[in-house]
């Protein structure tokens, strides 16, 4: 009989690519059923994944009675939660906490936690705002203290923010963030290599017990970025150094420090932290096969910016 594994966020970008990598995978596929969770079922996305044989269940990271139902029964979980959402660390940490309540009330074999480094704690106290990093930061303690059998998954910088963060005038495109140059930042295309690496962890479930995986395909300079860009539109690109005031002031009132908090943790600390090259490095390893590079990433999203 297959083993459940229960995708939280089914229908959105890292849920969405577990599930894809999880029901292809020659062995995880026979291995588990996939249950994906989404608060609409009725919705297109949710309709797709019904019409490929994928049992899709209705809950609310917020409703913990319904994420109790929806993980009853399963052996393994995989969940994430969406801090822009409700812009909160608060309803986040609930959210996370209502998660792992239900994992350990299900007797959950094994959680998968898409987390991120503990800012504060890195900084030694000097950045407070990376609420973002910090809220799911704060759920991994909170699993830990439970006793549950955990991975924690940290997603480097989506490939998609870039393209996102990438302004378009008559004769070019131009990034402009508050890192130097030469910056190194880890990336990841998230809708393909999130799924990829959580197949990877599935795959080898004792040995990944407890353990942190970076998830990035390596590290790229800011003005790699834009010289990758630029080769393969044909579009001049530009990469413009700029202060973190400047950077913040792109961004309504409420979010604006928290956006530029992230982008200083990328600059001073790495994003992930003092041992973040190492531990990429080691995570590729665990990966075991070549991930989306941002050249392929960005041939596949041409135009660039519409």
């Amino acid at each position: 009989m297959s083993k459940i594994l229960t995708v939280f966020g089914a229908t959105g970008t890292q849920g969405g690519s577990v599930v894809r990598a999880v029901s292809t995978h020659p062995q995880l596929a026979k291995e588990y059923k996939i249950r994906a969770v989404t608060r609409d079922v009725a919705k297109q996305a949710a309709q797709v994944l019904k019409k490929q044989g994928i049992e899709v269940v209705q809950a609310d990271l917020g409703d913990k009675a319904s994420v109790v139902k929806a993980i009853s029964g399963s052996n393994a979980v995989f969940g994430v939660t969406n801090f822009w959402e409700k812009a909160s660390a608060e309803v986040e940490i609930a959210q996370g906490k209502n998660l792992a309540d239900a994992s350990k009330e299900a007797g959950v074999q094994h959680l998968i936690w898409s987390s991120l480094p503990n800012v504060i704690e890195m900084s030694g106290g000097k950045l407070m705002d990376a609420r973002a990093f910090d809220s799911k930061a704060a759920v991994e303690e909170y699993i830990r203290t439970l006793g549950l059998p955990a991975t924690f998954y940290m997603s480097g910088l989506h490939m998609s923010s870039i393209r996102a963060s990438t302004r378009k005038t008559p004769d070019r495109y131009t990034i402009a963030w508050p890192l130097t140059p030469t910056t190194a930042v880890p990336i990841i295309d998230a809708e393909v290599d999130t799924g990829n690496f959580v197949a990877a962890i599935l795959s080898h479930p004792g040995a990944m017990l407890g353990k942190r995986i970076s998830g990035a395909n390596g590290w790229i300079t800011a003005e790699q970025i834009a010289a990758t860009i630029e080769e393969v539109s044909g579009v001049k690109t530009t990469f413009r150094e700029i202060s973190d005031e400047v950077f913040r002031g792109f961004f309504p009132p409420a979010m604006a420090s928290i956006r530029g908090a992230a982008l200083v943790n990328l600059r001073e600390y790495s994003y992930f932290g003092p041992d973040a090259h190492a531990d990429v490095a080691e995570s590729l390893k665990i990966l075991g096969q070549k991930p989306t590079s941002f050249t392929e990433y960005v041939e596949k999203n041409l135009p660039w910016v519409a």
